[in-house]
């Protein structure tokens, strides 16, 4: 963005001394940044002041941007809500961010039901229910979830109660529910029990106990024995949960003590949670796109974005750095809470120690994880150098899709798309074709129609006029993975499938220049490329070898997976559909019992009439007419 024009300067000037939120977005018009002020006129020219000024990252944005505009809050602490939703939304490269935060798992009580479920959850709305989180992995919550069930006997089934089955299931036996579904445990009791279940996870175990000692004691007063002693194993239990519990302040004081490790672009934020003086639990966090931001920058962002979403704010929030716009947070924290909250960052005594301690965990994670991660990278690192060199790539091939065709005799034809991002499979971008333009056997013509559908899109949107050395890309608004141009589209087959390929970038327009493009043959594992005769034999220990075989194959099971299915569908239809009195729902019965229609024509009459449902009169109809 030119910052000499007339047009920025009248822009600039014309911006509006209010609380607001800007965005920058480049010449694609995605997002770059999004950020907050109290004054937007003020904030927003800064960026265009001296660049010497600005932080590097911020400064090379600032080039790069083409575009801004703003929205206009309130207040100050509304902008603040704003700016997280939209660096939420948007997940802007230059912003300080929670990785793959849409995706953090919560645990979930909704307390509208007669006999609430205890449940694993990604989707946070505005809906009455309980909501514990964020946590930092799936494997988090289960560790939470199995904790929960051996200490508290609610129900894991989805059946709806009635309290009339006719007994009650294994739980029940081992004393991992109440049984409602038998009547054993009343609307009123089972309540009890989830009310103990939130207590726990609110930190409250005194009066958990408390309330379970007093219901023992009631029935062994009303010699309710066997209630009794299984009360008593469970409080035993809780109680063994809390001795392991480290006991870290003798005030009891609810608080999260929060500390972070950075290097580059990435920091580890590790979180403590202390509850009446107890440690209760862990959790780590990571934000990318940390580099050049300063300690008390990335622990801003982290407690923005964090408890935006975060199931409580305790009233104590203990912190290794102090943070910026300290009075702002510390208002918004409160509003959120409903009760006072202070931020503090201890200097001395016993949570100055636990901060250290704290801060000793996040550097520790972020050293396996770098290590992990560089182990895990070098196989990488060497299959994207042997591709880049072989293929005279202009980048590395960190996005490769493959493509993929799967038939029998032209029939049931279907095309796949995989993706691997990093060496991975990307399988929420995945895409398969179910061929409609080609009749007989014409496996190029099928592989035109599948590359049009895709990249057409992508010509459209355009996509493809962005540099082809900034390869970053998001997916469109749809949440698709459209929107991405990869680094390498890989073909399955040999030259013949290339050529197809070719016809159809040059009937769009797309250069292979900005999309590389090869195709690997079965028989000698040899690369194909535009504008080259000779194959690219790479040596069969090479990494670049073994990644484009993984994404080949995973194309390759890809297609011939929704083919099979398919074919199945069609085979069901013609099989079992032209048989009078076969339903949707006797007809799904069959497909169970004997895997398809190749198992129902092979069984016996006496087979067939012992499905529920099936009188011997029509198994024998069926079985005539298959």
């Amino acid at each position: 963005m030119d910052r000499d024009t007339p047009e920025l300067r009248e822009r600039l000037t014309s911006l509006p001394r209010r609380p607001g939120v800007y965005l920058f977005r480049d010449a694609s018009g995605q997002f770059l940044y999004v950020g907050k002020a109290a004054n937007l006129r003020n904030r927003v020219r800064s960026y265009f002041g001296a660049p010497h000024g600005l932080q590097p990252k911020i400064a090379s944005m600032v080039k790069k941007a083409a575009d801004f505009e703003f929205i206009l809050t309130d207040s100050e602490s509304e902008a603040l809500i704003l700016e997280n939703t939209l660096i939420k939304q948007h997940q802007p490269p230059v912003n300080a961010r929670l990785r793959d935060d849409k995706t953090y798992p919560f645990i979930k009580i909704d307390l509208r039901e007669e006999f609430p479920l205890v449940y694993f959850t990604r989707r946070v709305v505005n809906d009455g229910a309980r909501y514990f989180g964020p946590f930092a992995s799936p494997g988090s919550v289960r560790r939470t979830l199995d904790l929960l069930k051996k200490l508290f006997p609610y129900r894991s089934c989805t059946k709806v109660i009635t309290g009339k089955d006719a007994r009650p299931c294994l739980e029940y036996d081992i004393g991992r529910c109440v049984a409602p579904c038998v009547g054993y445990a009343s609307q009123e009791e089972y309540a009890g029990v989830i009310q103990q279940v939130l207590l726990f996870l609110d930190g409250n175990t005194v009066e958990v106990v408390s309330q379970l000692r007093a219901d023992m004691a009631e029935s062994a007063e009303a010699l309710r024995y066997e209630r009794a002693a299984m009360l008593r194993d469970q409080i035993l239990a809780i109680q063994r949960v809390g001795e392991e519990q480290k006991v870290v302040s003798a005030r009891g004081k609810d608080s999260d003590i929060i500390a972070m490790a950075q290097e580059r672009d990435e920091a580890w934020v590790e979180v403590f949670f202390v509850r009446q003086g107890k440690l209760v639990g862990r959790d780590h966090f990571v934000m990318d796109g940390t580099l050049d931001e300063s300690p008390p920058q990335v622990l801003t962002n982290f407690l923005k974005q964090y408890y935006a979403r975060a199931s409580s704010v305790p009233p104590l929030v203990l912190c290794q750095h102090p943070v910026e716009e300290g009075a702002l947070l510390t208002g918004w924290l409160t509003d959120r809470r409903g009760g006072r909250v202070q931020i503090r960052v201890p200097l001395r005594g016993e949570k100055r120690k636990l901060l250290a301690m704290v801060a000793a965990n996040a550097a520790q994670g972020l050293s396996v994880s770098r290590l992990r991660r560089s182990s895990d990278k070098e196989p990488l690192n060497a299959a994207q150098r042997d591709l880049e060199e072989a293929l005279s790539l202009p980048r590395p091939p960190r996005r490769i899709e493959c493509y993929d065709i799967s038939n029998i005799s032209g029939v049931d034809a279907v095309g796949s798309m995989v993706v691997f991002q990093d060496g991975r499979p990307r399988k929420e971008h995945y895409r398969r074709f179910k061929v409609k333009t080609v009749d007989g056997i014409d496996d190029y013509a099928m592989m035109r129609e599948v590359l049009r559908r895709r990249f057409n899109r992508l010509a459209r949107d355009g996509a493809l006029g962005r540099d082809p050395a900034d390869p970053g890309g998001k997916p469109d608004a749809q949440g698709q993975a459209w929107g991405i141009v990869p680094d390498l589209v890989l073909i399955d087959g040999g030259k013949g499938h290339l050529s197809a390929a070719q016809s159809v970038f040059l009937e769009l327009g797309v250069s292979t220049d900005a999309v590389p493009l090869a195709s690997l043959a079965k028989e000698e594992e040899e690369l194909f490329v535009p504008h080259s005769p000779d194959p690219i034999v790479l040596p069969r220990k090479s990494q670049g070898l073994f990644l484009v075989q993984r994404v080949r194959d995973e194309a390759h099971r890809f297609a011939i997976t929704y083919h099979r299915q398919l074919r199945s569908q069609r085979q069901v239809r013609s099989g079992l559909d032209a048989v009078p009195g076969i339903g949707p729902k006797r007809k799904r019965m069959l497909v169970q019992r004997f895997g398809g229609v190749e198992g129902v024509r092979e069984a016996s009459v006496e087979e067939l009439s012992a499905v529920p449902g099936l009188t011997a009169a029509l198994a024998r109809r069926l079985k005539e007419s298959l």
